[in-house]
């Protein structure tokens, strides 16, 4: 379990968008109703010529600053830019890409990168640590799993957010 005051990666895979979709809205539901905190999340298929693409839900008050550019920046560090199917990592998820790269090892980048296969969905959510206990109480359906403490502290990387948010 992660300590209080870190930041959460988990990231799960499902043989279908539909499937990913279904686990994103247990997500919101828990959040709707205050079991989750802070959190952003994006649903990522990849297609069976290997592209990866991002399906992100922005109309969803999630943790406050973080509106979209977290989930994006780990998109980013996780796929090369060459498998990505859009401009998903600009340079406003830039640098948040990069603190949370320093907040991963080389292995977990390249687990959660090979964790995903092709003709896959996976589901990305990043938030405080409260989501971790959430997560696992809500017993998600992927088939296949990685939960992750990042060596971020949240109040760094929502520095990085603020800076990012500014350039947009």
């Amino acid at each position: 379990m992660s300590k209080a005051g870190s930041v959460f990666l988990y990231l799960g895979t499902y043989p279908s968008e539909a499937e990913a979709q279904a686990d994103y809205a247990v997500v919101k539901d828990l959040h709707a109703l205050g079991a989750v905190g802070g959190y952003d999340a994006a649903v990522v298929t990849k297609d069976i010529e290997g592209k990866v693409h991002v399906n992100k839900d922005e109309t969803s008050t999630r943790r406050g600053t973080w509106g979209g550019i977290v989930a994006g920046a780990v998109v980013g560090v996780l796929f090369p830019p060459a498998v990505l199917a859009s401009a998903v990592v600009g340079g406003a998820v830039g640098g948040v890409g990069g603190h949370l790269w320093k907040g991963m090892s080389r292995s977990d980048v390249k687990e959660l990168g090979e964790l995903i296969d092709s003709g896959e969905a996976a589901l990305i959510i990043v938030g405080e640590s409260q989501i971790e206990e959430a997560i696992e109480k809500a017993e998600l359906k992927a088939v296949k799993h990685l939960a992750k403490e990042l060596n971020v502290k949240p109040e760094e990387l929502e520095a990085e957010i603020a800076k990012a948010a500014q350039t947009l």
